[in-house]
This record gives structure tokens, C-alpha cells and sequence, in this order.
């Protein structure tokens, strides 16, 4: 939990949780650890490896969904959350749809390398227009969007931040694209498992080692003057509980 410091007033100055921790708290809730990336990649895994080997779309389609299924089952069945599975599920479904309109299996993969296109093109722009993604994560904790955009030691940091998370999806679409115009089905799949969480792991552990030795502060929004004065009148209608009420109004 982070903590905070309060003018006299009541008003929230700034947190003693640094920009460093949060950002690698929200990175590891989002990553869903070993299993969430083991789960991530075995349909991909099966339907690569069952159209290499039999050279039918529909075969490989059903494998790959159907451990998709199976591991949101297992999910279920051992009352553990469910979101993991179910992302790679939709993700599956799309790359079926796309892959049964056409007849190409090469199609099952062009919703992934669409997908890391428009990341990338996003992540980017937010860099040059001085919104980098990973300041609007900062922003959601501190619960002012725009407040880090005054502390340029924030910015810098979340701009360098968002650079190595656009980067793996750059590193997929240059890779996988041109052996999509040339359907190469198996080197996709390969390139998919090979470009998917080892290329994660490595750029989080580069973002783990700059968040390691920076120490950025988190800057919290003081509180608006309306603000205050309730506080203030809350505080002298109640002295017996004079610092809960000051900090919730």
C-alpha cells in the first residue's frame, strides 16, 4: 500500500510509492505469470504443429481451440481466474474466423501481426505526443491523468518505458509479416512461439533493470480548495475523529 503525506489542511502531497513500483506491480498482474504464458502459447503450439503434420486447416483449427477449451475447463474446475485462458480463447476464435473465411492457414495468424501493427503505431504516437502509455498507467493509481505529465523525470521515464514495451511488437510484425505474404505457415507458427513470451520476458527484464535502479517519485494531486474547506468544516464538526474525516473529504 502506498502512503502519503498531508498538508494541515489534509491535503495529500506526495506518496512515498515510487513511479518504479508501481509500474512493476501493474506488469506483473498483467503478465499472469508462468501459467498465464505456458497458456498463451499452447494453441498456438497445437495448431502449428498439427498442420505441419497433416497439412488440414480444419484438423488444426479443432485442436487449437479445443485445448483452448480445455485449459479454460481446468481453470474453471479449479476456481482460479479465468481471464488468461479466456483472452487466448478469443484470440483463437478470431484467428479461426479469419483463417475459415479465407481457406489460407497462413490467416490464422493475421490477426496476431495486425494486432502487434497497431500496438506498436499506438505506443509510438504516445511517446511523440508526450502521452506515453505506460504515464496514463501512472495516472490510473494516482488517480489524476494528467498530474505526471508535470513532472518531466516521470515522463522521460514512462516515455523510455513505453519505447521497450512497442518494441517486441515492432520485432514481430518486420519478422512475421513477410513470411505471411509468403505462406509460410510453419515458420509463422515458429516465429510466433519464438517472438511471443521469450521476447516478452527479455524486454520486461530490461524494464525491470532501469524501474531498479530509478526511484522516481510519485507525485499525488493536492487537493482542490472546495476540497479543503470540507475537510476543514468536517474536522470541526467531529474532533473525535478529526484525521479519517480530513482525508475522505
Amino acid at each position: 500500500m502506498s502512503e502519503r503525506t498531508t498538508s494541515t489542511t489534509g491535503a495529500p502531497t506526495v506518496s512515498t510509492e515510487t513511479v518504479e513500483h508501481v509500474v512493476r506491480a501493474r506488469l506483473s498482474s498483467s503478465l499472469g505469470g508462468r501459467r498465464g504464458i505456458v497458456e498463451g502459447a499452447l494453441p498456438t503450439v497445437g495448431f502449428t504443429l498439427a498442420y505441419v503434420l497433416t497439412h488440414e486447416l480444419r484438423t488444426a483449427l479443432i485442436l487449437s481451440v479445443s485445448l483452448a477449451v480445455v485449459l479454460l475447463v481446468l481453470r474453471i474446475v479449479a476456481r482460479q481466474p479465468v481471464q488468461f485462458v479466456v483472452n487466448s480463447l478469443v484470440g483463437i476464435g478470431v484467428a479461426a474466423l479469419f483463417a475459415s473465411r479465407s481457406g489460407r492457414a497462413e490467416d490464422v495468424f493475421l490477426p496476431g501481426i495486425i494486432y502487434n501493427a497497431v500496438y506498436a503505431v499506438v505506443m509510438t504516437l504516445s511517446v511523440v505526443l508526450r502521452w506515453p502509455v505506460v504515464g496514463l498507467m501512472i495516472g490510473s493509481v494516482t488517480g489524476d491523468v494528467t498530474a505526471w505529465r508535470n513532472d518531466p523525470a516521470i515522463v522521460r521515464l514512462c516515455s523510455k518505458l513505453t519505447w521497450i514495451l512497442a518494441a517486441p511488437c515492432a520485432i514481430r510484425v518486420a519478422v512475421q509479416y513477410p513470411l505471411y505474404l509468403a505462406g509460410q505457415v510453419g515458420w509463422l507458427g515458429a516465429s510466433k512461439i519464438a517472438l511471443g513470451w521469450p521476447l516478452q520476458v527479455a524486454s520486461l527484464s530490461l524494464m525491470a533493470y532501469l524501474l531498479a535502479r530509478g526511484h522516481t517519485p510519485m507525485q499525488v494531486p493536492a487537493a482542490s480548495p472546495e476540497a479543503v474547506a470540507a475537510a476543514e468544516a468536517a474536522a470541526e464538526a467531529d474532533h473525535v475523529d478529526t484525521d479519517e474525516r480530513v482525508q475522505n473529504g
